[in-house]
């Protein structure tokens, strides 16, 4: 498969492999990384594989293949010179796939229906993994990637910007992991107790900023490092955050897997509600249906940075892109006035239809968090809120509809709100507890380029 930037033109297109989108993070002109095509990819021959010890890294290498290696189409055609090697594009990783599969997306997903059954939906649990959010299964695979391409005695510098999962995430996926160093900008007071902590206590070579501002100027001053060519020429960068194809690929393979599952089990496709922040996690499941999932429509749940929701919301203003200022919300790993990935998403898909988005308050929130034991059975955190929210929405509405809402985090990470609004502890996963009894620290940055510049450039000096 080849990869070109959503800032180019047919006349300006310049064409690369995958691993040199993995090793770059963003194209040299500020663009994002798209593959060339999106294949369709006949599932119907996994349909037999659903046995108890079939996997999600199993799914994911069917899924995966052709954006690791050349398509024929691609060999044969006119797009290269006739010298053009068969299999030029090809990633050297490629061989390897199963096994980055394998070691990376070990993580279990179950698929847990809300009470009682006549909801006709389940809740699918992303956060077992050693962070308890989501964003471990992306960042183990990126990190299994980025491994293998890292040249012997090279020492690269990953840089991610955080609204709060992603940073913890990525910092469990290359800690102590030779020629890597972490640098974790987060926004200070912006980010639960817990998840500061976490990403405060890798240590080694982990480091975290918290920097007085958003989570979009982190994000901004993330970007600008990576279109800076005057500090890449001495800093090896390497991108963590969504804009990254090594974070959205495993995405787009999880959907598969589960959208799979459920049609298995259910004889129908679901319908996906996502909670959704930077958009990769909704992006993602868009690129799974149009490999061919299952997937009957995508639902983006937001909370009050309501982009999303009103680019996708009934015509006439449907596609009316217009950005706005983060607010400080209850699910603040939602907290994005501008998703990096929604260029991807526009230059892709345009405005793809069976695609919604609905916004939730914090008012929803709490109602959600405090009432879903006793309603639902579940214990939420304020994202999975989001969620259910738009759920609560549309099922009066569809009520043939099945139901696969994401989950996307461990409601203990959130205890001021949860455990607030319940009156009681949430029981802490194991691996969290461990963490959380670990020190922490995190080292204030000023919110300027100038200060983030001069922070890669002395470590490289």
């Amino acid at each position: 498969m080849r990869y070109y930037s959503t800032r180019s033109t047919a006349e300006t297109r310049v064409f690369c492999t995958l691993d040199q989108a993995l090793n770059s993070g963003l194209a040299p002109d500020g663009g994002l990384y798209v593959p060339e095509t999106l294949p369709n990819i006949d599932f119907s021959a996994l349909t037999p594989a659903w046995t108890p010890d079939w996997t999600l890294a199993q799914t994911a290498a069917v899924a995966l293949r052709p954006f690791f290696e050349q398509s024929r189409n691609q060999r044969a055609g006119n797009h290269e010179s006739r010298n053009q090697r068969a299999g030029e594009y090809d990633s050297v990783l490629a061989p390897q796939l199963e096994q980055i599969c394998a070691e990376s997306l070990n993580l279990p997903m179950p698929q847990v229906p809300l009470q009682p059954a006549s909801h006709q939906a389940d809740v699918l649990e992303l956060f077992h993994g050693p962070t308890a959010a989501f964003k471990d299964f992306a960042a183990r695979f990126l990190a299994a990637c980025l491994m293998r391409l890292q040249a012997p005695g090279k020492h690269s510098t990953v840089l991610v910007a955080t609204s709060g999962d992603t940073g913890g995430a990525v910092a469990a996926a290359f800690h102590e992991k030779p020629g890597f160093a972490v640098k974790i900008l987060y926004p200070d007071g912006r980010v639960s107790a817990r998840q500061a902590h976490q990403l405060g206590a890798f240590g080694g070579n982990v480091q975290a900023y918290r920097l007085r501002g958003s989570f979009d100027d982190c994000q901004a001053l993330v970007k600008q490092a990576f279109s800076d060519p005057q500090l890449r020429s001495s800093v090896s960068l390497i991108s963590a955050n969504s804009i990254s194809l090594g974070r959205l690929l495993p995405q787009m393979a999880y959907y598969v897997d589960a959208s799979l599952r459920f049609a298995h089990r259910h004889g129908c496709a679901p319908a996906l509600i996502i909670p959704s922040g930077n958009l990769g996690h909704g992006l993602g499941a868009l690129m799974a249906r149009s490999l061919g999932a299952p997937i009957a429509k995508i639902v983006l749940a937001c909370n009050e940075n309501d982009v999303l929701a009103r680019y996708f919301a009934e015509q006439p203003a449907r596609g009316e892109y217009r950005p706005l200022a983060s607010k400080s919300t209850l699910a603040n790993a939602m907290d994005v006035g501008n998703p990096s990935n929604f260029e991807r998403l526009q230059h892709l898909f345009g405005v793809p239809d069976q695609v919604s988005a609905f916004s939730a308050s914090d008012h929803d929130i709490r109602r959600i968090v405090h009432t879903a034991p006793q309603r639902y059975g579940q214990v939420l955190c304020p994202h999975t809120a989001c969620a259910v929210h738009a759920f609560e929405q549309l099922r009066l509405k569809e009520p043939a509809t099945r139901w696969l809402i994401a989950a996307t985090a461990h409601p203990a990470k959130f205890d001021e709100v949860v455990d607030t609004l319940l009156h009681h502890p949430t029981p802490v996963p194991d691996l969290l507890a461990q963490m959380l009894r670990r020190p922490a620290t995190a080292t204030p940055l000023d919110n300027a380029y100038s200060a983030l510049r001069s922070l890669l450039q002395s470590d490289a000096d």
